[in-house]
């Protein structure tokens, strides 16, 4: 989708900004449809104008821009909300993306990164700033394996044990996967199911399951 022929709704309690970036859309073939100066009323003009985007700024008085994002959502899904803050924190990043926000830019991108923004979100897209993505990515990638952190009484190799009996593997196949004898693996079973305090397989699978193990391939039977 092309800048021409888009219908953005700003929405920031500073006037001067906001003449500034309708400057900025205008010269682009944007139309801006209206200027909203609170959460209120954006959630009010998104209603009677169906704008395809809502610029938002996040703090405002008289009302936050993350529960006019998490109204104008909910109320028109068609209804595109990039935000453009000077906020980077996580809280608000991750607040704004839960309560909707299809993009998120600083308001120190350039013109052409608040353009494309602004396209990509009229076309349904999600699009967020560099600083903004290296957040998000570094917060997903930061994030423990739960797999990796259930269990902690458990040794590596009675969590290896555990992984295919949630998988519904029987001692005689994890003993030829593992290269263990079926004795030691009968020791490393009731191990588990002492640590775990659980009296047999199936209460040990339910227990490994809920906490994301087996999840790759699990025998059907």
């Amino acid at each position: 989708m092309s800048a021409e022929g888009i219908r953005v709704l700003i929405t920031d309690d500073h006037p001067v900004f906001r003449q500034g970036l309708k400057g900025l859309l205008q010269a682009l073939g944007v139309e801006v449809v209206g200027e909203a100066e609170s959460g209120p009323d954006a959630v009010r003009m998104a209603a009677e104008l169906q704008p395809d985007v809502v610029v938002m700024d996040l703090h405002m008085p008289g009302g936050n821009g993350i529960e006019a994002t998490r109204t104008i959502t909910r109320t028109s899904p068609r209804i595109g909300v990039l935000v453009l803050t000077m906020f980077q924190d996580d809280d608000s990043v991750f607040a704004a993306m839960r309560a909707g926000a299809r993009g998120y830019l600083l308001k120190e991108s350039g013109a052409e990164e608040i353009a494309r923004a602004v396209r990509a979100v009229a076309a349904g897209e999600a699009i967020y700033g560099p600083e903004i993505a290296r957040r998000v990515l570094t917060y997903f990638t930061d994030m423990p394996d739960p797999r990796q952190t259930a269990f902690p009484q458990l040794t590596e190799r009675e969590r290896e044990v555990l992984e295919l009996i949630a998988q519904g593997r029987s001692n005689q196949d994890i003993a030829a996967t593992l290269f263990l004898s079926q004795k030691t693996v009968r020791n490393h079973v009731s191990n588990i199911f002492m640590k775990l305090h659980v009296a047999d397989r199936a209460q040990a699978i339910v227990l490994a399951r809920e906490a994301g193990l087996g999840e790759s391939t699990r025998n059907p039977t």
